[in-house]
């Protein structure tokens, strides 16, 4: 029985190789390397930062912005890598700081105002079998305020899944600091390449806070 003839495709040929500029996609050979090093020309550079060496977790220069965006704005919507991880730094230095946190999550959370500054009701499941009831819990933000400790520097509500709320409850997120001055909100409305953040007023659409003098 003949042995099957193999055939090279054409996308792995040498005639029809893609090529990126002058570059070609496939790796160079060893002989195409001494070459290149005989004749004086440069392979590709890397550039590395001081985060390939000790670790991009590890190396947060911008943390002191981080915290004077948080007293200047103080309501700030972030953007994390999608492997997640990298705001747990920044989480741990407001806690330095003196902030406690209140974690919420956007899916279920219902009303904001509501749910944060009025009492509120919960209808708990009932699984057909049970009545209908409805329960009734204090305001989730004024009620952790009374539990801080004296030496407390404030409250940060912490709203993950953020992107699925609409602009009218982003604005009321922007504006609870000014309603309760020792609150601080951070909501993560998204995904970036690097840890990243702006002020929750400019993603909600409301015009910059300008200063009385």
């Amino acid at each position: 029985m003949a042995a099957a003839a193999t055939t090279v495709p054409t996308y792995l040929s040498s005639s029809s190789r893609f090529s990126l500029g002058r570059r070609s996609l496939f790796p160079a050979s060893a002989g195409q390397y001494r070459r290149a090093r005989k004749s004086g020309t440069s392979g590709p550079r890397i550039k590395c930062g001081i985060e390939d060496f000790i670790g991009g977790d590890l190396a947060k220069l911008d943390l002191g912005r981080w915290l004077d965006d948080i007293e200047k704005h103080k309501a700030l919507a972030i953007y994390s890598p999608h492997e997640g991880g990298h705001e747990g730094r920044y989480l741990t230095r407001l806690r330095y700081q003196g902030y406690y946190f209140l974690d919420l999550s956007a899916r279920g959370l219902g009303d904001p105002e509501t749910t944060l500054t009025k009492i509120h009701p919960v209808c708990p499941a009932h699984i057909g079998k049970q009545p209908i009831a409805r329960w009734y819990y204090p305001p989730e933000v004024d009620y952790r305020l009374s539990l801080l400790p004296p030496n407390a520097k404030g409250l940060v509500v912490w709203v993950i899944e953020a992107k699925v709320l609409s602009k009218a409850e982003l604005q009321f997120l922007a504006l609870l600091p000014s309603l309760r001055p020792k609150v601080r909100v951070i909501a993560e409305c998204g995904n970036w390449r690097n840890f990243m953040w702006k002020p929750l007023r400019e993603i909600a659409g409301l015009p910059a806070e300008t200063s009385l003098v």
